[in-house]
């Protein structure tokens, strides 16, 4: 399959489920569309002003999870494991009709998305990919809380650290690279919560939907979750998977390192708001050879479209 054209699903993808945070029953159907789309949501119960982009300066609310709206106040919520189930499976262009507020949480990974992706296949055009290449380093530092990106001619790199105060949690540490690595590890983790926290989200009307069948659950020094961990990095491997939903608000693929300790949505947000409010900190190609391989796309390479 050619990396370097864009691609859509061949056919129509459905889901059923309820949302990890407004806990409301949700209708989600993904449809191919033509190149040059981009991703597009559409609320279904809405009649009108119902189209939001996924776009980084869209983002309305990143408090827990990552909202996007649009000028008429319409949003979608939990927009994160899908969209990292659509960058990571090289889709660039579909339209995601949704009859609620919230994309539905499924077993809280992006699993199924890319189940779904894999088992309809995906659509080539003749269509050249666009690509973001990062040109200065940005950071973000608040508190003990820090991101950055900075310049990679090679791949995205992303580099995440957690560190919470529980045994079981504590301190992990993961480095991938997006478009080389095997993924698996990634779509399969979960989000999660400490026990203690639970009550206190559902009374600021938060994980109103949230189980042990959609959710990690530490307490103390024990996972509730009856079969355990998926995979031993599961904690941080997840807080990828959202970044790299977050990452692709911006629309293309991207050549860049990121580099994160104890951030999440709202951080990274604010890294992209940064970085793509000055044009010296960006530049957008066009790929123009049709056999240059994934894993290195060199500058003379690619054609700028700036």
């Amino acid at each position: 399959m050619s990396v370097l054209n864009q691609k859509t699903i061949k056919n129509e993808i459905n889901f059923k489920g309820i949302g990890l945070h407004s806990g409301k029953k949700v209708n989600l159907k993904l449809l191919p569309t033509k190149p040059n789309s981009g991703i597009v949501f559409k609320r279904t119960d809405l009649k009108n002003q119902n189209i939001i982009f996924p776009g980084v300066f869209n983002v309305s609310n990143a408090n827990l999870c990552t909202t996007i709206s649009n000028e008429y106040g319409n949003s979608v919520m939990t927009i994160e494991h899908l969209m990292a189930a659509i960058f990571g499976k090289g889709i660039d262009n579909l339209l995601i009709e949704i009859d609620s507020i919230e994309v539905p949480i499924l077993d809280g990974s992006a699993r199924e998305f890319v189940k779904a992706f894999d088992q309809t296949g995906l659509e080539i055009s003749d269509i050249p990919i666009k690509i973001i290449k990062i040109e200065k380093k940005v950071s973000i530092k608040d508190g003990n809380k820090f991101v950055s990106i900075e310049p990679n001619n090679l791949s995205l790199d992303i580099d995440f650290e957690i560190n919470f105060n529980n045994p079981i949690i504590s301190k992990q540490r993961k480095k991938i690279k997006v478009y080389e690595d095997n993924l698996n590890d990634i779509y399969d983790s979960r989000t999660f919560c400490l026990y203690q926290d639970i009550e206190k989200l559902k009374k600021m009307n938060l994980a109103l939907g949230g189980s042990l069948e959609n959710a990690i659950v530490v307490k103390d020094n024990e996972i509730l979750n009856k079969n355990g961990l998926r995979n031993e990095n599961e904690f941080v491997n997840h807080k990828i998977l959202d970044c790299m939903g977050d990452l692709y608000l911006s629309g293309y693929k991207m050549l860049a390192k990121v580099v994160c300790s104890q951030g999440g949505h709202y951080m990274t947000n604010k890294l992209m708001r940064k970085t793509f409010e000055d044009r010296k900190n960006f530049s957008i190609f066009e790929i123009k050879e049709k056999n240059v391989p994934h894993s290195f796309i060199s500058r003379n390479q690619l054609k700028s479209i700036a």
